[in-house]
């Protein structure tokens, strides 16, 4: 869809830069999230809707707890939780999926050097000694398995891959922990969880893994590209997976403000930002590549320098070495009337996080407007 202009309906403001489904602008959603984001949340409850979901995580308090992820959604009976993999089935909590038996996944390989955000930096890619096949640079003649999990613990309105909701609505494809691993093959290297999200898989995520180095002696290292909305006891099992094994970790931080997170993403980052700062601190005693990565995706009118810049500054006061990854924006989902992200919002950004930060760099610039 050719990008059209909106108006917000509270400052008045026409734009390309204004999204036509949320009706908002980015800066009224910072500056007066009380009369923001009921606008946002309209099209929360129709995104989720869909689904047959709730359209934010479930606190009944009468309801089952599920701990998979950061939400700890209380489900009330009869209903799913957030990201529809569980179920209250008469006072009992039922995984639907996402279990070690069954993931709603599919996975491919990927020939490296790869795409992948984190791999100019990654033990792959910098050719360590320990965790690489090859000790110079990128490991030619060896492939990444990607593992594409059907399910989110988000609800972001410009989603890059939001066809993952089709295998959310119908819970396929479906694969064990098991007959993923076997997918790894001798000339497999590296494992990529991402999605949707792995959050809201992290059992099967897990137990594939551990099958996985279990069976495959030798170099093959476990990643993960998420929200980072993990529980913290599935986020300490993730990241010494990936330590033991070479392994990086990359979190896709939306937004700085948390108005801003929850009128683009449904939720709080409150999770996400706490389990950054943790992994921060635990990928320290790694000296040979970088074991943690943070990307943004750089939506026009939204996310803009100021919300890079906050990002940054934040990373920056854990470690100012931390690569962080600006990501330009491509129209999808809900968002699809707005542009690709500009050059120039692009280089501002960049500027806003140099400022803090010494490994910045900016992917997808065969995007930029």
């Amino acid at each position: 869809m050719a990008p059209k202009k909106s108006t917000c309906n509270l400052c008045g403001r026409t734009s390309y830069l204004v999204s036509q489904a949320l009706q908002i602008c980015g800066n009224c959603i910072r500056t007066h999230p009380e009369k923001a984001l009921p606008y946002a949340r309209k099209i929360h409850i129709e995104s989720k809707a869909a689904l047959g979901l709730p359209f934010e995580p479930p606190r009944d308090p009468m309801g089952v707890e599920c701990g998979i992820c950061a939400h700890k959604c209380r489900i009330p009976p009869g209903e799913k939780g957030y990201c529809g993999l569980r179920e209250n089935k008469e006072g009992e909590l039922v995984h639907l999926a996402g279990t070690p038996d069954k993931g709603i996944v599919h996975c491919y390989y990927d020939p490296l050097p790869t795409n992948c955000v984190a791999m100019e930096f990654c033990a792959g890619g910098v050719g360590s000694q320990r965790f690489s096949h090859s000790n110079e640079g990128p490991e030619y003649g060896y492939k990444n398995l990607a593992v594409f999990y059907g399910a989110c613990s988000y609800d972001c309105l410009f989603c890059q891959n939001y066809q993952f909701r089709e295998q959310t609505m119908h819970l396929k494809p479906t694969m064990s922990a098991r007959e993923l691993a076997e997918c790894v093959d001798r000339t497999t290297s590296c494992i990529c969880f991402f999605g949707g999200d792995p959050s809201p898989q992290m059992p099967h995520a897990v137990a594939a893994s551990r099958i996985a180095i279990e069976e495959n002696k030798g170099i093959l290292r476990i990643c993960w590209e998420t929200n980072g909305n993990m529980s913290s006891g599935f986020l300490k099992q993730a990241a010494e997976l990936s330590m033991s094994s070479g392994g990086t970790i990359k979190f896709d931080i939306k937004a700085w403000d948390e108005n801003l997170n929850i009128a683009l993403c449904g939720v709080s980052n409150k999770p996400t930002l706490k389990n950054f700062e943790w992994l921060a601190e635990y990928g320290k005693q790694c000296r040979e590549y970088s074991f943690l990565i943070a990307s943004t995706l750089l939506v026009p009118g939204y996310v803009d320098a100021v919300e890079v810049g906050n990002i940054a500054r934040f990373i920056s006061d854990l470690d100012e070495e931390i690569p962080y990854n600006l990501l330009a924006f491509y129209p999808q989902f809900f968002m699809n009337d707005m542009p690709t992200t500009p050059i120039l919002h692009a280089q501002e950004c960049m500027k806003a996080a140099q400022a803090y930060l010494k490994n910045v760099r900016i992917g997808n610039v065969h995007l930029l407007a």
